[in-house]
C-alpha cells in the first residue's frame, strides 16, 4: 500500500488559516494603514450566503473589496461574515474559507490563489479578468492593482 503526503491540501489549509488570522486581527483592530483586500470566492459554494440578486448576477464567482467601508465583520473557524456596500445597498455576506479562490492585499503586493485540480489542468490558458462588484467604496477591481500583486499558486508544484 503506497502512502504519500498531500502537500497541496496541507498548504491550502495553512493558507486559509493565514486568512483567518488576518481577518481576526482586522475584526479586533480594523484595517491598518493602506491595507485592503480583494477576495474572490465561489458564489455557488453550498455554504456561501449572499443575497439572491447577487447570486443571480454572479452565479459562479464574485470579487469583493474590503477597504473603506465594511461593517459587522465576524470571523469563525469555518469562514467569515461581513456587511459590504453595493451601490449604497448594504448586504450581508457569509464566505466560507473553502469558497475563497483568491485573497489579495495589493497595498503590500501579497496574494494567495487556491486552485482546484480542474483549474490546474488549464494553467496554460490565460484567466480573463473578473469584473465582480466591490464592497466598500470601490465598485470593481482595477486591473492594474490585480497585476501588481504577487499571486502564489501551489498547484503547479503538484505531481
Amino acid at each position: 500500500m503506497s502512502r504519500s503526503i498531500d502537500y497541496g491540501n496541507l498548504m491550502h489549509r495553512a493558507m486559509r488559516g493565514l486568512i483567518q488570522e488576518v481577518l481576526e486581527d482586522v475584526q479586533e483592530r480594523g484595517l491598518p494603514g493602506d491595507h485592503h483586500f480583494f477576495i474572490t470566492f465561489d458564489t455557488a459554494h453550498p455554504d456561501a450566503e449572499l443575497a439572491d440578486w447577487l447570486s443571480d448576477r454572479y452565479p459562479e464567482e464574485m470579487t469583493v473589496v474590503m477597504q473603506h467601508w465594511f461593517d459587522h465583520l465576524e470571523v469563525t473557524d469555518e469562514g467569515f461574515a461581513v456587511t459590504l456596500n453595493f451601490g449604497d445597498a448594504p448586504e450581508r455576506l457569509y464566505i466560507p474559507y473553502d469558497a475563497i479562490k483568491t485573497f489579495v492585499d495589493p497595498s503590500v503586493e501579497f496574494g494567495l490563489r487556491f486552485e482546484t485540480q480542474d483549474e490546474a489542468e488549464d494553467d496554460d490558458q490565460p484567466t480573463p479578468p473578473d469584473d465582480g462588484p466591490g464592497g466598500g467604496e470601490t465598485e470593481s477591481q482595477p486591473e492594474t492593482e490585480r497585476q501588481d500583486a504577487e499571486v502564489v499558486s501551489l498547484d503547479r508544484f503538484r505531481k
